[in-house]
């Protein structure tokens, strides 16, 4: 994968962002889009091979469209700036995902914005184990990989049914629970790119098998 076509694709894209441009180019996307999804399909076999628990997801699954929901979102540009993609995605269960763009380059992970169930169950599992989390969060390798959680809305006071005096209280006011480790273009076009990606990947491994259990048990 020569992820500086895909830099440079992106950054005429940015400069040309209608469709009109897109359909002259739309041989050179597709080139480009199926490199990525076979780059992907080759991480995926990777990642299997270090998680057992992995759940397998082609590079066809795994990317996002580059159209942007002009439905919903009718101000924002006919294209995203970026290639957006999530590997080990199962159904209710957080996925890994890699962010590739012009402005932000990042690998993410974890539950960002659960539905209230889903919220809940969280909450439950760091209330009912709250110090196996905070042992996760606060591993020296993590913290340095990742910082800590995704900055995001939290609560002003305490969640429902939980004391404000609670021993975990700073942690059953978030309302997301991810993290990201972003990159620089110069890490992505190296040939170790993957074999990087696959470490960040089991570094943050025990931090989404803690939420997926609590979403899932």
């Amino acid at each position: 994968m020569n992820f500086d076509i895909l830099f440079n694709f992106l950054q005429e894209l940015n400069k040309n962002n209608n469709k009109e441009w897109m359909d002259a180019h739309r041989k050179e996307y597709h080139k480009i889009r199926d490199s990525y999804i076979e780059w992907l399909n080759q991480l995926d076999i990777k990642l299997a091979k270090v998680d057992p628990d992995y759940s397998p997801t082609t590079g066809k699954q795994a990317i996002n469209r580059i159209n942007n929901n002009l439905l919903f979102h009718p101000h924002k540009p006919v294209y995203k700036d970026h290639f957006g993609a999530g590997l080990d995605k199962e159904k209710g269960k957080g996925d890994f995902y890699i962010h590739i763009g012009i402005n932000e380059n990042f690998v993410a992970g974890g539950i960002y914005k659960p539905k209230k169930e889903m919220l809940d169950s969280i909450r439950a599992a760091i209330d009912y184990n709250g110090d196996e989390f905070k042992e996760i969060l606060n591993k020296k390798s993590f913290k340095q990989i990742f910082g800590g959680l995704m900055e995001d809305e939290k609560l002003k006071t305490s969640p429902k049914g939980y004391s404000k005096d609670h021993d975990r209280i700073d942690l059953l006011r978030n309302k997301s629970f991810a993290v990201m480790h972003s990159l620089t273009q110069k890490e992505i076009v190296k040939d170790d790119f993957q074999e990087q990606l696959i470490k960040i990947y089991k570094e943050m491994l025990p931090f989404r098998n803690y939420l997926n259990n609590a979403v899932t048990v």
